[in-house]
């Protein structure tokens, strides 16, 4: 059986409850499960969130990370929970990061347990490396750092631990760098930042980054639900790294946006980054920093990650392009304009 066959058959996979079914990943899961005409439930907050989810032909489950008892009333008779839900933003007070990432995950985890689910999959991110050297060509049998970086890479990284150490059969994958049509999360910054004239280049931005496509991340995804090893993480990427400027350059060009040739020092990034960090804590994080030391991490310099053990262990093949995904983004956008 073929890897591409395996992904659309999903034998194991029967019945899933989906937590994030209205953000960008969980869209495209859902999109994905419908049209393999997998029953999933989707876990859902608002009528906004509960209406996304049902468009996309899931079953609501109302309810949320904080609720275990609805989220386990919601998981009965599935045997896949795929935990997508997460605070993404770049900056925030440390605990809200803590309560919905991880406190959200401990709740989802006891959920699962409860409703005796045989499989968990969590989303996380290859940020939870952040604060542990440089992330250049690293793989799974990279530590976690014992200090990362506040905010978004700590209550990943910490949600992270929990879910390997979990007694479920659960699974991390680890996207890097996630676009492609409908993303709702970090081209709609990139914009905004260029649009508003704060957009610059970190020393040149002629340095490599791995990317995934929402739908690689979605075939990977589902690929570890029927495969994953139990208590094993798999970074996920769309092949070979490219050039960070080049590509997010052509992202935005999907959009019709220069982003132009400012840059700034990397050193001087560094410092305004601690700078404006330290004046947003005073503020009471109130005011949201334009650059975060996270942010200077994970876009101002080299961040490579091997998907090896995914193609070797999921039989992974990042079937969608960089070519098809950024032909796609330019057809979405004539099809408005149009």
């Amino acid at each position: 059986m073929t890897a591409a066959r395996r992904a659309d058959s999903l034998p194991v996979v029967r019945r899933v409850f989906v937590t994030g079914g209205s953000g960008f990943v969980g869209r495209n899961l859902l999109e994905a499960l419908y049209r393999r005409r997998v029953p999933t439930i989707a876990l859902a907050r608002s009528d906004a969130a509960a209406a996304a989810c049902a468009g996309r032909g899931a079953q609501v489950a109302r309810g949320e990370l904080g609720d275990v008892a609805s989220l386990a009333a919601g998981m009965i008779g599935c045997d896949v929970v795929i935990h997508a839900a997460a605070h993404v933003l770049e900056w925030d007070a440390p605990a809200v990061f803590e309560k919905i990432n991880v406190e959200g995950t401990a709740n989802v985890l006891a959920a699962a347990r409860k409703a005796k689910v045989g499989r968990f999959v969590h989303v996380g991110t290859e940020a939870v490396l952040v604060g542990g050297g440089p992330i250049v060509q690293v793989d799974e049998t990279r530590a976690l750092p014992e200090h990362p970086l506040p905010g978004y890479p700590a209550s990943k990284a910490a949600a992270e631990r929990l879910v390997l150490a979990s007694d479920l059969h659960a699974v991390v994958v680890r996207p890097r760098f996630i676009w492609g049509v409908g993303d709702t999360t970090l081209l709609p910054q990139l914009v905004s930042a260029v649009r508003a004239g704060r957009w610059r280049w970190i020393a040149g931005g002629r340095y490599l980054t791995s990317t995934c496509h929402v739908d690689n991340v979605v075939e990977g995804t589902l690929l570890a639900a029927e495969r994953g090893r139990k208590g094993e993480a798999y970074f996920l990427t769309d092949g070979a790294p490219v050039e960070f400027r080049g590509f997010v350059s052509e992202l935005l060009s999907t959009q019709g946006i220069d982003p132009g040739d400012a840059s700034i020092p990397r050193a001087l990034a560094r410092a305004l980054a601690a700078s404006c960090e330290a004046l947003a804590r005073a503020r009471g994080y109130r005011w949201r920093p334009p650059v975060t030391r996270a942010a200077l991490k994970l876009m101002g310099e080299e961040v490579t990650v091997l998907d090896l053990k995914a193609r070797a262990e999921l039989g992974y093949t990042a079937a969608t392009r960089p070519e098809q995904g950024l032909r796609a983004m330019r057809d979405a956008l004539e099809s408005t304009v149009g």
